[in-house]
């Protein structure tokens, strides 16, 4: 049973875990230096430690120490019991959720771990914003994503953004960091999948009529300038979701990262 202590100084060293989640340096800095990572309100926190990753501690505030209490029971860590101003001052802004959890990273698997069996991944190359990391992930686990690629500059998965905008689908979608960005896709064209880039070139072949196969790869670029000109000459076919012609003479020619990574999931998922 977690040890629950009352605490009312911010600056308590105990607290470290907690300081400042919104400085993404200090943050990134401090997680990877600890093997930790934040999960951020009760259904998060649940869905962690329903994954199997382990306790650190536990940050709350009073009126959640009653709907926690069952995680609470089966965590043999410290539960910190602070008030609302002093968790603002921990973290930087208002803890609108009331609970924190510090938790233990896993090692990650690799890349041919995780799509041993996979029929449908999503890679995704230098998506360095965290919130769009968590909705791909919720994209991928919400639509039969069987696994997700990340090269290697992508934004971390376990960030405490990542995984608030998720909805904790980072813990249930296997994902794994290439090693290499150069030839990372080689891997997965050896293992059978299919490449497919997704562009906003009109030109290139609608989604929904491209051929798939058994195994699909759809990679995903970053916001704005997209896939590189590498991994897109690399893809076995570019593809492309067709916009409107109204949307296209207002200048709408793509979509966001998020909503064509959910459009693109459906597809896979009806096919």
């Amino acid at each position: 049973m977690a040890c629950v202590v009352t605490v009312d100084d911010p600056d308590d060293p105990r607290l470290a875990d907690y300081v400042r989640l919104r400085d993404v340096q200090l943050r990134t800095s401090l997680e990877a230096g600890h093997g930790l990572f934040m999960a951020e309100g009760e259904k998060v926190i649940r869905r962690a430690a329903r994954a199997g990753y382990p306790f650190r501690s536990f940050l709350l505030t009073r009126r959640w120490l009653t709907s926690m209490g069952d995680v609470l029971d089966g965590a043999d860590v410290p539960a910190y019991l602070v008030d609302d101003e002093v968790a603002a001052r921990i973290a930087g802004f208002p803890i609108h959720r009331g609970a924190l959890a510090s938790m233990q990273r896993l090692p990650l698997a690799s890349v041919a771990e995780v799509i041993a069996g996979a029929r449908r991944l999503v890679v995704c190359e230098d998506i360095v914003d965290h919130t769009n990391v968590g909705g791909i992930f919720r994209c991928a686990a919400a639509l039969g994503v069987d696994a997700v690629a990340l090269s290697p500059r992508c934004a971390d998965p376990l960030y405490r953004r990542s995984v608030k905008v998720s909805m904790g689908a980072v813990f249930a979608v296997p994902y794994a960091r290439m090693t290499s960005w150069y030839d990372g896709l080689e891997e997965l064209r050896a293992a059978g999948f299919r490449l497919l880039a997704l562009t906003p070139d009109q030109s290139a072949v609608p989604m929904d009529k491209a051929p798939m196969g058994e195994q699909v790869a759809l990679l995903l670029g970053t916001e704005g300038d997209g896939l590189s000109s590498r991994w897109v000459q690399e893809a076995d076919e570019a593809v492309c979701i067709p916009m409107s012609a109204g949307a296209m003479a207002l200048g709408v020619d793509s979509l966001n990262v998020v909503a064509a990574a959910a459009i693109a999931c459906h597809n896979l998922m009806r096919r």
